[in-house]
């Protein structure tokens, strides 16, 4: 009986052991998004969790300096100023005018301290202005019919 005591309570630690981490890992693991204008309706216990920003990065305001990267969001008419000091390079399409989405956490000084960047340029996938793919599906049609 002692043996079926003693394992029983191995069993339990572990299991109460594994539900702590699982209910850690998701916890922490939780990623809100908000947008630019949101950010200053937040309470304090909202402004020190984990979130996820989008905007559009201001024109001439990225600026490199050693070990971080510091740029605007902007949105709604507000700006939001980032600083990312991440260990993963910035993506190319991380340019003016981009879309971008940063995840991490607002600092007390209202900064927003990235720890992800995502970057997308809407214009490198659009059709260029003028452009027609009739156009150009009926001149190969005519250069094979004059062969």
């Amino acid at each position: 009986m002692k043996k079926q005591a003693k394992f029983g309570i191995g069993i339990g630690i572990i299991v109460v052991a594994l539900g702590f981490l699982a209910w850690l890992g998701y916890g922490e693991s939780k990623t809100y998004y908000h947008t630019i204008a949101e950010l200053q309706t937040l309470n304090s216990s909202a402004r020190a969790q984990r979130m996820r920003v989008g905007g559009t990065v201001a024109v001439g305001s990225i600026r490199r300096l050693a070990g971080r990267v510091d740029f605007v969001l902007e949105g709604e008419g507000k700006a939001l100023p980032v600083s990312y000091a991440g260990s993963d390079p910035l993506p190319d399409t991380f340019v003016d005018k981009s879309q971008a989405l940063v995840e991490g956490h607002l600092g007390s000084d209202g900064r927003f301290e990235a720890e992800h960047v995502q970057a997308k340029c809407a214009s490198k996938y659009e059709a260029a202005p003028g452009g027609d793919t009739k156009g150009a599906a009926a001149s190969s049609t005519q250069q094979s019919s004059s062969m």
